[in-house]
């Protein structure tokens, strides 16, 4: 499979890494790091030389509790990013965001993907995505991200989330989205809890059996912290390093990280023992 990222055509016989950049004062990993311009920058410049081959911009948090921020306010925080890294790097930007408003202004700034947590469900959403022209990647979350953690509940989580995902990509399709310009996405840690997560990582081949890519975010999550013990964020690279390595095993074909460098040194040693 191939994706067309603006310019890029992404080859994805091979995994690809997804470098994470939220400049929020509240996001759960880099809430506040990089709200700064020169700071975002500089980090920028750090995933594209560790390799990165899309950076994924945010400027609403999405964690659990999260609360909304205006449209103003969101156009503020990733606009100027995003003309700073077109200035600088060849690397596509997918803008990470649910709003309409946000969508057009990112795609007429250059942004190659939309990445939606809510899957274009939001009213105007989907009609301002399909009118784009770039691509986009569909996330399941159950609930919204203040609630999404207060008891999710499934009868089989697999089962469940492949039939939403198939039901939004069909809403794309519908639209008149090109299928290679469609991704999707589980939506590890959004109103799921551990084993809800854990069963879907192994049962991931039966999502991938849907025939789009998969984009699997795993980076630095409570559910690593869990698995490691109470890990706090900054103590869980190599757990997520790991949980990457097992995501690409089942058939994940990009890997939303924090630690880029870490995440592709292992997945070139993994592919060359794998020859």
């Amino acid at each position: 499979m191939k994706l067309k990222l603006g310019a890029t055509l992404l080859d994805l016989a091979q995994p690809r890494i997804m470098g994470v950049l939220n400049r929020t004062p509240d996001s759960f990993s880099d809430g506040g790091r990089f709200t700064g311009l020169d700071a975002a920058l500089a980090q920028v410049e750090r995933m594209v030389r560790e390799g990165a081959d899309l950076l994924d911009v945010g400027g609403e948090s999405t964690r659990p509790g999260a609360d909304e921020v205006s449209v103003q306010e969101e156009l503020d925080r990733v606009l100027p990013l995003m003309e700073g890294i077109r200035a600088r790097f060849p690397t596509p930007i997918s803008i990470d965001t649910s709003k309409p408003e946000v969508m057009r202004a990112a795609a007429a700034a250059g942004a190659a993907m939309i990445n939606d947590v809510y899957a274009l469900r939001r009213p105007g959403a989907l009609e301002a995505a399909a009118a784009s022209g770039v691509s986009l990647c569909l996330m399941h979350m159950q609930g919204e991200p203040r609630t999404m953690q207060r008891e999710p509940h499934y009868g089989d989580v697999t089962l469940e989330v492949k039939a939403f995902l198939q039901d939004r990509a069909q809403a794309a399709l519908d639209a008149g989205v090109p299928r290679d310009r469609i991704l999707l996405d589980p939506g590890f840690g959004f109103g799921k809890n551990l084993q809800h997560n854990l069963t879907l990582l192994r049962r991931l081949p039966e999502l991938a059996a849907l025939g789009y890519p998969l984009l699997v975010g795993l980076s630095r999550k409570s559910m690593i912290g869990t698995l490691l013990g109470g890990k706090s964020v900054e103590e869980r690279m190599q757990g997520s390093v790991a949980a990457a390595l097992v995501a690409v095993q089942n058939g994940a074909s990009i890997l939303r990280v924090h630690d880029v460098g870490p995440t592709l040194d292992a997945l070139r040693v993994m592919s060359a023992i794998r020859g």
